[in-house]
């Protein structure tokens, strides 16, 4: 039996086990179903990776590689090529591997950081033909950094998100016309920052409240349809423009892997699509902790790296006080007006040292507001933000003087200021 099990050797998973190991314990084994560790940051080759962990500007290979020697210093066991089949209620993890054969492994402690996938065309349902070239941002991204490929020369994106503007960038670097970045939303889903240098930087224009509404093709994307959409994101008939392209890149949305959370029978919170946890990253299975994007999707690598370490670290001590939990009474956190979700979704105020951590998104532009904390009709914290973005998750600091007084649910909500 081990003492922890991770599921997942992305940065998530790489930094659970590192935690784990530094809070004591010995027995941790890492499965990763790709043949090496480091996940999706091995294809992602852009810099920005490490300003808040390391303080210095890395690519994603380099930012994996740093977790990845400080993996090596300790005796976590590794298990790469291996696909973890299901996680029962009992903590036991059935996986396959091409060197290990089918193994059902148990373990008193289980980090589940599967990380999160792609949205598809199937999952969109967008009308027109079936022809190749259209391709998830990261399926393409894959193809340009890491098999040597380039998908097009002619490229639409849908999408505004992170990896789809980084491909606007990546595509224009390797000779690619990429003629439009297409939004569905009246803002863009992805970091400011990547606005400005992926699409600006290049003359890439950005249409928001825009969707495709037709693929056109035989054998190859011939052309796409772009609509304008009304505030219900319904098309709006004669806005259509036909774009001449060989390629569609679509940056629809993440969604987190939780087919083994939900087979574990884990609730699964529907703002997130990732478990409900606690304030160390417990799910409700006691003993089970999700964390990374498996639990809500990020927009940071080093926000998934101490979220993490914060999981491997609660595994620990979880194993090692021998399972009991003296959590006591939690505090359930509710999203208000303006915000999409909140994690943790339960805060255990015993578990609390001096104040706790709060992340979610906004459902909107925000120009001058507050942040506020409501215990019932009582508004008990404020914070107050200059803007914000719905591509950017936002964090606030709950004190645990605060979480003591609490009466009931808190609501996290956006109050705008008026000019």
């Amino acid at each position: 039996m081990y003492d922890l099990i991770v599921v997942g050797g992305g940065p998530a998973g790489l930094a659970a086990a590192c935690a784990a190991w530094d809070g004591g314990l010995r027995s941790i084994l890492l499965v990763e179903r790709d043949r090496d560790l480091g996940g999706i940051l091995n294809q992602c080759i852009h810099n920005g990776f490490g300003l808040h962990r390391f303080q210095e500007e890395l690519t994603g290979p380099e930012y994996a590689a740093r977790f990845i020697e400080l993996l090596g210093r300790t005796g976590v066991e590794v298990r790469t090529d291996t696909m973890v089949l299901e996680v029962t209620p009992d903590k036991t993890v059935h996986m396959v591997g091409k060197e290990t054969g089918y193994r059902a492994e148990q373990a008193r402690a289980v980090v589940l950081a599967m990380g999160c996938r792609e949205r598809t065309r199937g999952a969109i349902n967008i009308p027109g033909t079936r022809p190749a070239g259209v391709f998830t941002a990261g399926a393409a991204q894959r193809y340009v950094n890491m098999e040597g490929w380039l998908p097009g020369r002619r490229v639409v994106i849908l999408g505004s998100g992170d990896i789809g503007l980084i491909m606007a960038r990546r595509m224009t670097l390797e000779g690619a016309k990429v003629l439009a970045c297409v939004e569905v939303m009246p803002y863009s889903g992805g970091l400011t920052r990547n606005i400005v240098q992926c699409l600006q930087d290049h003359d890439i224009p950005l249409y928001l409240s825009h969707t495709v509404t037709e693929i056109r093709g035989d054998r190859r994307v011939e052309q796409v349809v772009v609509s304008e959409v009304d505030a219900q994101r319904r098309p709006i008939p004669g806005t259509e423009r036909v774009f001449d392209c060989d390629t569609l890149l679509l940056s629809v949305g993440l969604i987190p892997e939780n087919e083994l959370t939900a087979q574990a029978g884990i609730p699964l919170d529907p703002r997130t699509k990732g478990a409900v946890v606690f304030e160390n990253m417990e799910t409700a299975l006691p003993g089970v902790f999700a964390c990374g994007n498996v639990a809500h999707v990020h927009d940071l690598v080093d926000f998934v790296s101490a979220e993490s370490e914060r999981a491997g670290h609660a595994a620990a001590e979880w194993v090692l006080r021998g399972g009991a939990d003296d959590g006591g009474p939690a505090v359930a956190l509710v999203n208000g007006d303006g915000v999409s979700y909140t994690v943790p979704q339960r805060i255990r105020v015993r578990h609390v040292e001096t104040g706790c951590g709060v992340f979610f998104r906004v459902n909107r532009v925000c120009g001058a507001c507050r942040i506020v904390v409501r215990d019932g009709e009582r508004t008990v914290a404020a914070f107050k933000r200059e803007r914000l973005n719905p591509g950017e998750m936002e964090s606030i600091t709950l004190p645990r003087a605060l979480l003591e007084k609490a009466q009931g649910p808190l609501t996290v909500a956006i109050e705008e200021v008026p000019a």
